[in-house]
């Protein structure tokens, strides 16, 4: 079947339909991962948007039921050059099309990905619709006002957090996570380093974080711009200072949102496997995992926060730190998941702070 991508400048890109037919609409941003699609079409961070990938087979090694970072895909479209409908990986439980079909997803393939990430590197992340079946220029007309009228939703980390307090048993520190859109490899990771983990709902309150006896809260990853997500950001202020906190990715803004800085959306914003990411102190590079449209504008830093990690590639604030507060937060994604594990590290570094402190 036929499926038709309508961009907000009026483009009409062709291609093919696979998964789910219909219509949808959303934020189209791309992907530079080679691997790691199937955790990327279930990361709650894409809630809301069409991923393009840039890499140009997508599912040879198809779909199983341990690689994914949340219960059902997040993204609303997926579009790729060609996809694989003989995948072959022991693992391997289903095509991508069947997942796609199960999770009633428009995939489109067929299409020149290059050309479709080019221009939006050159105009911006961008406004888009799928539409599946034949159309004609009468409807394009009414699709792209559909497309320039859409806006993104301002409720959507409320979309995808848990909503209720969710308790996985570990023999160590405690360790409390707001749900913003949590991946599950952040809650792998502290499992693994035998801490006690509680998720909080993402409009959970102070009072309830502290009377939970919680050890340190982490801030997880998630969606949108994170000046919408007030309750957050209300919540982190209250606790400054009570709890440590370190944040990741949506976390990380809102920490500094929270301690006074600003945040800003970038033009495509930064996602794939393969950016670097220096930490001043050590001046080491570490390859990281990013999915994020937005940043820490450095040219707002309060005196008492740090910018302790940079993007190379364009210099942009990748971690922060304020030492008086026990407050600590990364743009990238050290649980990867997908991507390279160079920073992992950065966990136990995290729980051997949180010893010092309690010594």
């Amino acid at each position: 079947m036929r499926a038709n991508i309508i961009l907000e400048d009026a483009t009409v890109i062709e291609g093919k339909s696979f998964g789910a037919s219909g219509t949808i609409l959303g934020e189209l941003v791309f992907n530079t991962s080679m691997t790691g699609y199937q955790e990327i079409l279930t990361d709650p961070s894409y809630a809301g948007q069409i991923v393009t990938m840039t890499y140009p087979l997508i599912g040879n090694y198809g779909i199983n039921s341990s690689d994914v970072e949340s219960e059902k895909i997040q993204v609303s479209g997926f579009v790729v050059k060609e996809f694989a409908g003989i995948p072959n990986h022991w693992e391997c439980e289903k095509t991508i099309e069947q997942y796609l079909k199960e999770n009633n997803i428009i995939g489109v393939y067929g299409v020149d990905t290059r050309m479709l990430t080019k221009k939006i590197r050159t105009k911006g992340a961008m406004r888009c619709m799928i539409v599946t079946g034949e159309i004609n220029q009468e409807q394009v007309k009414d699709f792209v006002e559909s497309v320039n009228s859409y806006v993104f939703p301002k409720n959507i980390v409320a979309g995808v957090s848990t909503d209720k307090v969710l308790f996985h048993k570990g023999k160590g520190k405690k360790i409390g996570i707001l749900d913003l859109g949590l991946k599950k490899g952040i809650v792998k990771q502290f499992l693994n380093l035998e801490c006690d983990v509680i998720v909080f709902p993402h409009n959970t309150t102070a009072e309830i974080i502290l009377e939970s006896k919680v050890d340190a809260l982490l801030l997880s990853n998630g969606p949108g711009d994170p000046k919408d997500a007030v309750i957050p950001i209300e919540t982190t202020k209250k606790l400054l200072g009570k709890i440590p906190i370190l944040g990741i990715c949506l976390g990380h803004q809102i920490l500094a949102l929270a301690l006074g800085a600003d945040t800003y959306k970038l033009k495509f914003g930064h996602r794939g496997a393969n950016h670097p990411v220096i930490e001043i102190k050590t001046n080491r590079v570490y390859m990281s995992s990013q999915n994020h449209g937005y940043a820490v504008d450095a040219n707002n830093i309060p005196k008492d926060m740090e910018i302790t990690h940079v993007n190379i590639n364009d210099q942009t604030v990748e971690g922060i730190s304020n030492e008086k507060l026990n407050a600590y937060s990364v743009q990238f994604h050290p649980e990867e998941g997908p991507g390279p594990e160079d920073a992992h590290y950065l966990f136990a570094e995290w729980l051997k702070k949180l010893e010092r402190l309690g010594e």
